[in-house]
């Protein structure tokens, strides 16, 4: 497995190059603000050919560059139906002030829109990209459209999840931007991060990556889960 990642932009959101193996056809996952000179740079020094670009959620610190990607390649975009609409409207999912700050970056002449070719992703769903097997989990809560893209493991490596902004080391993704929603959010990370196996890695949509043994054990929002869990109907003491 070949994985290169990157902060991008003024917001460091995370984004990541994943291939089989050098040389081949590759997946982008979140490519976002000031992300494509670093994505073309990355393709060429490992001979990596994009067959796709995949969005964990839709907030344009992960959105900005998916257009521009899609059409300087021809490939598709895959991204949630509850979140698509962000793509061509990528201020509608932050605050105020993110808006403001994001406008002074835009260019003058800067038309947002989808690409051509969009893919609704949904739960459960397994997609064959890149001769990548990938499993979508839907994990609403950051968005509505929120999904975490999940590579299974194998006699070499432990699985592989990419958690957009649901899960972060230490922390969790905000649910007070338009649409976020913490009661989904507590629910996504019981009934779907909580579930995953601790070996797991986490390359989560900023900051450093962790697994998910190291998270239920020190991370201060799963514990507290894990607390509700115990003192719930029938729990021993």
């Amino acid at each position: 497995m070949f994985i290169v990642g990157f902060p991008a932009g003024a917001f460091a959101a995370n984004c990541f190059v994943v291939a089989p193996s050098p040389g081949g056809d590759c997946i982008v996952i979140d490519p976002g603000l000031d992300a494509l000179d670093s994505v073309e740079e990355i393709l060429a020094e490992h001979r990596l050919n994009p067959v796709g670009v995949l969005a964990t959620h839709g907030h344009a610190d992960h959105v900005w560059s998916v257009r521009e990607i899609c059409a300087a390649r021809g490939i598709p975009a895959y991204i949630h139906a509850d979140d698509r609409y962000l793509l061509a409207d990528p201020l509608a999912g932050v605050s105020g002030e993110t808006q403001a700050m994001l406008r002074q970056l835009v260019p003058p002449d800067a038309q947002f829109g989808e690409p051509a070719d969009v893919r609704e992703v949904e739960d459960g769903q397994r997609l064959d990209v890149a001769g990548l097997e990938i499993e979508v989990i839907g994990a609403p809560g950051h968005t509505p459209g929120s999904v975490l893209f999940r590579l299974a493991g194998d006699e070499d490596r432990p699985p592989i999840v990419f958690t957009g902004d649901v899960l972060f080391e230490g922390s969790i993704g905000r649910t007070d931007l338009p649409r976020g929603d913490t009661e989904q959010m507590m629910a996504s990370l019981a009934n779907r991060v909580l579930t995953m196996d601790d070996t797991t890695v986490v390359l989560p949509g900023h900051g450093e990556a962790t697994e998910i043994g190291r998270e239920r054990a020190t991370n201060p929002f799963l514990l507290q889960l894990g607390a509700s869990a115990a003192d719930g109907p029938g729990a021993s003491r």
